[in-house]
């Protein structure tokens, strides 16, 4: 049986590489802790840090199982924070992970200032994290609902999606562009003009996807720039360093300098979902998800 508090010295000792400044972080004496690190290595029959005169580093093994750590104290953290709240007579709150998307389309706002009207007292936490780690989240009933980019197999064992919404791209070129004076844009005048990629970290084929879907359209992108978030890119088509798709929610007060135009041809869009467990609904979670699911649609 795992010990939290062995966890979370260990955690505290990864994350110094240094006992001594584990411990004041802890305020514990150093001796204590580092029998209780030997402890935990011992139980686990596993050697968690390399350790010399100088600093005491995290072994291979020992970052694996750092992640994991940071993961179960989050949830441990949860359920305790659930359970003190149920222990006060409250519904219990809501956990609900997102992606960036839910809140620039106004989906996740709308849906908390709606349940702040029917429930003004309950706790809501939010996380920012991939679809992935949200389903994770659901399985492991440390979210209550998750909204992301892609749904769940059909076919899985413990969750239901429904689809909320499309987001088309739009093409955001910089005003003082060639092209920027004209209404319709035909996709060869797009072939082999400058373009700023926005990318998907957590998907290591976005770069031949985006290209993919221009060739599909009709044209190939000379991609000069890699973007992390829409954001970004509208910033680098500002400075006039190429042209770039994105969503339309992200075009709400669009940036000086910055010209958009619809690609009726293109359809491409970001699409979010919602996604639960498919057993055990407590009557709030339920309840935020019709709610949440009432205001689907196009942006």
């Amino acid at each position: 049986m795992l010990d939290l508090r062995q966890l979370r010295y260990f955690v505290a000792v990864a994350e110094a590489e240094h006992v001594g400044r584990a411990a004041e972080r802890l305020h514990i004496s150093q001796s204590p802790l580092s029998r209780q690190i030997a402890q935990l290595e011992k139980n686990l029959g596993l050697t968690l840090f390399e350790r010399s005169q100088q600093r005491i580093r995290l072994t291979s093994d020992g970052r694996v199982f750092l992640t994991e750590a940071h993961a179960l104290l989050r949830h441990a953290d949860r359920l305790e924070n659930l359970g003190r709240r149920l222990g006060r007579g409250e519904e219990g709150g809501l956990c609900i992970g997102y992606v960036t998307d839910a809140m620039h389309t106004g989906t996740l706002p709308t849906a908390l200032r709606t349940l702040r009207d029917q429930h003004p007292g309950i706790h809501v936490a939010l996380y920012d994290q991939e679809s992935a780690e949200q389903f994770e989240g659901l399985r492991q009933r440390s979210l209550d609902i998750a909204l992301v980019r892609t749904p769940p197999p059909e076919d899985d064992p413990d969750l239901n999606a429904a689809p909320l919404l499309k987001d088309p791209l739009l093409l955001a070129l910089p005003a003082d562009h060639s092209l920027a004076g004209q209404e319709e844009l035909p996709p060869n005048a797009l072939d082999g003009q400058p373009w700023i990629a926005v990318g998907d970290s957590q998907d290591p084929a976005w770069r031949d996807t985006f290209v993919a879907s221009c060739v599909a359209s009709g044209f190939t992108p000379d991609i000069r720039l890699d973007a992390a978030d829409p954001l970004t890119a509208l910033g680098l088509v500002a400075s006039g360093l190429g042209l770039a798709l994105i969503q339309k929610s992200m075009m709400r007060g669009t940036t000086d300098g910055v010209a958009v135009r619809e690609l009726p041809w293109h359809g491409g869009s970001v699409q979010l979902w919602a996604a639960w467990h498919r057993v055990d609904l407590r009557p709030v979670v339920a309840a935020f998800r019709e709610t949440v699911l009432a205001g689907r649609g196009a942006v």
